[in-house]
């Protein structure tokens, strides 16, 4: 079975190896080896699953083995011919599979319980129904569709379709990619040429985290069998077809996305050093070992300048109400996602204005979050700009203050690395958290002083040690405009509000 095949050493070991499993004749138990420490039964059915029915399951933890068993024998010969030609991987470790000498698996009845209920629950997944009544038996609907709908959770750092495309396309043909926000949650359609490629995936990522303890995906198959992908640019891209247009009348230009393209990416991040301190992609539960370094590079790129990696820190804001704007104003809402260090509103144009932030990172990540809001009554569109720094006017030229330079600002959220800040990154929403609030300041105080700004509250709610609270406006756009009036609003005894946007409401 083995011995016609050239990759059945790569896969399964030395010569010696070799030998001994062509002497093995096929049975439907299979024998897993080299398994990675803490692996979960989960993951093991993971191997299994896209081949047919998994019927049990034996875990020898010590040993860092596994015995798994396929409902028929021409669903083992199967899996073992795959594995054969693609080496399997368990969290990023390649894990070597052979026929076992036993032709069922008998497991004592407290083991089986623990297994048969991880068998159900992986069932009850897969088709969406509750488990099945007949414990023995794990019977997989097929794959309902090649699309995939992902959601991700607690998305802290930007994910880019790059990023999506480099995760899943370890488990098959990516074939088209869309992304979008909707209900305030960065969501993405993903097509892999086989549904089997899709089952898998959603498998082994659904409830992972891409970066350490943040960006959770939530997969799920979408009813949509088919994506119509009609433009190639950061936001939707159909690998089948290279020539599709941006949509901006540009050619296509892959430099808009944090990763660049994924191979050149690895070049340009792995020369500047410096990237450990940062988040790092944890081997294990913690997060998904599939990334490359140019991922684990993006993550950390929240704390490092992106030079010369194409990515630009400054943004453009457009169809801004010129009337009501200001450099302080657009400070204080960018600010909300990264360190800005300058603010020019264009002198020709004053619905535009330039933000320079600390780095692409960051921008991505305002970017992502506040286009498209509504500011000062207008639809406010954020895009990258081709400028990698805003320059400052020369002494005296710039007599109506459009141009700001805020680098030694004491209001930077994200100076601190490590800093709490990180972790209570939101979209824009009608709910605000107020920290620092003065003793003595009560609900009525800050009701009035929220009212003030033109906007009508809600709700309010206390914490416990009443120095932080909830305030929820009845809009976005309201929230929006209290925010860019009272972050750092004077309380007295210099006591300063902070004012950031909350996921909860009250």
């Amino acid at each position: 079975m083995y011995g016609s095949s050239p990759n059945s050493m790569t896969a399964n070991g030395s010569d010696s190896k070799k030998q001994r499993l062509d002497e093995s004749p096929p049975s439907r138990v299979l024998h897993i080896r080299k398994l990675p420490n803490e692996v979960s039964e989960t993951e093991v059915i993971a191997l299994g699953l896209p081949f047919g029915k998994v019927t049990n399951i034996l875990m020898l933890k010590g040993k860092n083995q596994a015995f798994l068993e396929l409902g028929t024998e021409e669903a083992a010969i199967t899996m073992v011919n795959y594995y054969t030609a693609v080496t399997p991987q368990v969290r990023n470790t390649p894990v070597f599979i052979q026929y076992s000498n036993h032709k069922e698996l008998k497991t004592d009845s407290a083991l089986n319980q623990r297994a048969q209920a991880v068998l159900q629950a992986v069932s009850a997944v897969q088709d969406g129904s509750s488990p099945s009544s007949d414990p023995g038996v794990l019977d997989l609907a097929p794959p309902p569709s090649p699309v995939l709908r992902i959601i991700i959770d607690n998305m802290f750092y930007p994910v880019t379709l790059d990023v999506l495309q480099q995760i899943f396309s370890k488990f098959g043909t990516v074939m088209k990619i869309i992304t979008f926000t909707k209900n305030n949650q960065f969501q993405a359609l993903l097509q892999f040429s086989d549904p089997v490629n899709a089952q898998q995936a959603k498998l082994s990522l659904d409830g992972q985290n891409i970066y350490n303890s943040c960006c959770t995906l939530r997969i799920d198959f979408s009813k949509l069998v088919n994506l119509n992908v009609k433009y190639n640019n950061d936001k939707s891209r159909d690998y089948t077809r290279p020539d599709l247009p941006t949509g901006d009348g540009e050619a296509t230009n892959k430099d808009h996305s944090l990763l660049g393209t994924p191979s050149g990416a690895l070049a340009s991040y792995s020369s500047g050093g410096g990237y450990s301190s940062s988040l790092s992609l944890s081997q294990g539960g913690g997060a998904i070992s599939p990334l490359s370094a140019a991922a684990a590079a993006a993550a950390a790129a929240g704390r490092v300048a992106l030079s010369g990696s194409g990515v630009s820190g400054v943004l453009l804001a457009s169809n801004l109400n010129e009337e009501m704007v200001t450099p302080q104003s657009l400070f204080t809402l960018f600010g909300v996602y990264g360190d800005v260090q300058r603010v020019k509103i264009l002198y020709n144009k004053k619905d535009s204005a330039l933000i320079q932030l600390s780095d692409g990172n960051q921008a991505q990540l305002a970017m992502s979050h506040l286009n498209g809001q509504k500011v000062f009554g207008k639809v406010m569109r954020v895009t990258l700009s081709k400028h990698q720094t805003v320059a400052l006017p020369r002494e005296g030229l710039d007599d109506q203050l459009l141009t700001k330079d805020f680098s030694g600002s004491p209001l930077h959220r994200f100076k601190k690395p490590g800093s709490k800040n990180f972790q209570n990154i939101f979209p824009p929403s009608a709910t605000l958290h107020l920290s620092n609030i003065r003793d003595g300041v009560g609900e009525d105080d800050l009701r009035l002083l929220f009212s003030n700004s033109g906007g009508t509250v809600k709700a309010f709610k206390f914490f416990q040690d009443r120095k932080m609270a909830l305030i929820q406006m009845s809009s976005v756009e309201e929230a929006i405009q209290a925010l860019m009036d009272l972050h750092n609003y004077d309380m007295g005894g210099n006591h300063h509000l902070k004012v950031s946007f909350s996921k909860s409401t009250i």
